[in-house]
């Protein structure tokens, strides 16, 4: 029995069943192959369709030339994508999906590199994107953005979509004309409030009246509070009360976050859950005909639960959720939640990849992206099980343990620490991740269920591995922090002058609390990732009188890509920590540590109990290249050391070919 009742209950939308109250809401995921749907995409799609979702919607999909975003869009106004399309729309109604296109226009925040084509939008304002600026729409190009919609629109019908949701979120095109501070126009399409909302109400009505009464029309908005001249929830409600008496819009999507507040669009650890119910509770008293779902931050069956239940929306995107277990629908209403596998918020390979116009993919779940090629989220059985030993039970050596195990090996794993996860469990230890500890659970939870054999505070040396059982052996025994303080900028010292002095600590003695420093201290962030500023920012947390060094021009520098920096750095100034940058070290005293600024060459010495060195650590591989008579496999950071995302992956890769 599903121990989420109304979340499991079935919902009408324009003569559409939806199984459940659960959406795959739309999102980049720039998996296009030159402007066209291939099997990347259908599989992607169709696998969370597969896993029980009620509703897909499609990634957006640019209306027109001027209003194109990442180089992985699909074409704009080219019937080419139709045949990919319907390849696509198939499969997801034939795992019992309903399944959406979203429509886009970004108006003044395009992307010239990609469209080489001026940004159109209501006034002319700035990109928000880049350093452009944009295109004041004349009345004409007004209306040529219209029908273009409509042309979009009836495209995604011949494709095969049961809808479009069009898209008003995020300070996008139609956003910028209901938002006064974006629209100075003062012609019909600026103004009063009936003016600025003229263009989406005109926009959707023509959709109605080319795709029909059957077709699903769909608008998606965005809560955006942290700036006086976005819209107030108030006036979203009396902008969406507007569109929703024409009867035409059948469901509204309330995201969160905009260009100017960009951290909120995909709001990582960092941010709170259930972001958007303070509006949806809103929108939920107001509308007669549609009906609302909430975005941004339901991560979790139990949280999409509560919204439903206590009637703060009638549906739930759940996106990152998806994207990282693309079962969670089937399992949650089949009353399986415990065996979900987590999102842990990172943002690193969904959003990290993306901003960098890659295809998305996932930490925690590799195969995102790769369902066409590795058969989705699921495992063949093996036909010859084999006796596989795991050594290190890091991120690679936990996936690569459960796939063996999912396909029907005999798996042990040994870990000679007293818990599972190596450094990434570390991680969790930082402040507001301790998602990751769930995961790790997860993972403890799957071998039970699958007869992996864990064995912790075991240690093996290599007389011990040569005489085991098991003919395949899997080492994943990680890397080790670099006790040189060897500096990437200052290669010309392959020790950190002075390090023999002691007070110098990893951010891995830290985080296991083996380092004992008095109350100021210095970090060393030559990775400008996690490693270093969660360090950083648990030690302010404790109180600590902390100062971050890094060669960098500005702190988290690679978490960038996440969205997740700002409040990293927002949130450790605010506990006083001092930023120093583009500088490295030049010698270690025991009692501080000299500084020299990278751009001019001065030196200054910081006072300061000790030092954490967050630098590149090094592989730790102590066994022979093979052991007689067994297969042997190296995989994660003891072939190099890497962020955990590529551990997962070898894991995996690894545990599906043996």
């Amino acid at each position: 029995m599903s121990h989420h009742p109304r979340l499991s209950q079935p919902l009408q939308l324009r003569g559409h069943t939806l199984r459940n109250r659960i959406v795959f809401g739309a999102h980049t995921a720039n998996m296009s192959d030159q402007g066209l749907p291939g099997p990347r995409v259908k599989s992607y799609l169709a696998e969370r369709a597969l896993g029980g979702a009620a509703m897909i919607v499609s990634e957006p999909v640019p209306v027109h030339r001027t209003g194109v975003l990442t180089r992985g869009n699909y074409l704009a106004g080219d019937d080419a994508v139709i045949p990919g399309f319907r390849a696509a729309t198939d499969a997801v109604k034939d795992a019992g999906a309903v399944v959406i296109q979203q429509l886009y226009h970004i108006g003044a925040h395009g992307d010239s590199d990609l469209s080489f084509e001026p940004h159109w939008s209501p006034s002319g304002g700035p990109s928000y994107h880049d350093s452009d600026g944009s295109h004041r729409m004349t009345e004409a190009e007004i209306e040529e953005l219209l029908e273009a919609h409509v042309v979009a629109a009836r495209r995604a019908k011949v494709c095969g979509f049961q809808g479009v949701e069009v898209w008003a979120a995020y300070h996008s095109l139609l956003d910028q004309f209901w938002t006064p501070w974006s629209n100075t126009r003062t012609d019909r399409w600026g103004g009063s409030l009936e003016n600025r909302t003229r263009f989406s109400r005109e926009l959707i009505e023509r959709i109605r009246r080319a795709c029909g009464e059957e077709f699903v029309v769909g608008l998606a908005v965005s809560y955006s509070p942290g700036f006086d001249v976005t819209l107030s929830a108030e006036s979203l409600c009396e902008i969406i009360s507007l569109h929703d008496a024409t009867g035409h819009v059948d469901y509204v999507t309330a995201g969160y976050g905009s260009y100017l507040e960009f951290e909120g669009i995909i709001p990582a650890f960092t941010s709170g859950e259930k972001l958007t119910t303070p509006l949806t509770a809103q929108l939920k008293s107001l509308v007669k005909h549609a009906v609302i779902t909430a975005e941004a931050g339901v991560r979790t069956p139990d949280n999409a639960e509560t919204i439903i239940a206590s009637g703060e929306a009638d549906l739930v995107s759940i996106v990152r959720g998806q994207i990282a277990d693309p079962h969670l629908a089937r399992k949650a209403t089949e009353g399986r939640a415990e065996d979900i596998r987590g999102c842990i918020s990172c943002n690193q390979m969904c959003w990290g990849r993306r901003s960098r116009d890659y295809w998305i993919s996932c930490l925690v779940n590799p195969s995102v992206g790769r369902e066409f090629e590795w058969g989705g989220d699921r495992f063949e059985p093996t036909e010859v099980p084999r006796h596989v030993l795991v050594v290190g039970a890091g991120p690679a050596g936990l996936e690569a343990a459960r796939v063996a195990g999912e396909r029907g090996h005999r798996v042990e794993i040994v870990e000679a620490l007293p818990v599972v996860g190596g450094q990434f469990r570390l991680a969790g230890m930082q402040p507001r991740r301790a998602q990751i500890l769930d995961l790790m659970d997860w993972y403890e939870r799957s071998f039970i269920k699958l007869g992996v054999q864990l064995r912790l505070n075991c240690f093996l040396d290599e007389g011990e591995i040569a005489a085991h059982a098991a003919d395949v052996v899997i080492l994943a025994t990680g890397s080790l922090p670099d006790e040189d303080g060897f500096q990437r900028w200052q290669p010309q010292h392959q020790r950190l002058p002075g390090i023999d002095l002691g007070g110098v600590f990893s951010p891995e003695a830290v985080l296991r609390r083996e380092a004992r420093m008095g109350d100021a201290v210095v970090v060393y962030d030559e990775g400008s990732n996690w490693r270093g500023v969660g360090t950083a920012w648990a030690l302010a947390e404790q109180g600590k009188k902390v100062t971050i060094v890094t060669p960098e021009a500005f702190v988290g520098k690679e978490l960038a890509r996440t969205a997740a920096d700002g409040a990293a750095r927002r949130r450790m100034a605010q506990l006083g920590v001092k930023f120093l940058t583009e500088h490295c070290l030049s010698r270690w005293h025991g009692n501080g540590v000299t500084v020299r600024n990278l751009l001019t060459g001065f030196e200054e010495t910081l006072a300061t109990s000790a030092l954490v060195m967050a630098t590149t650590n090094r592989a730790f591989d102590p066994w022979p290249e093979a052991f007689a008579g067994k297969t042997t496999h190296r995989i994660g950071d003891c072939t190099a050391p890497r962020l955990a995302a590529y551990a997962f992956y070898e894991g995996r890769a690894l545990g599906r070919t043996l």
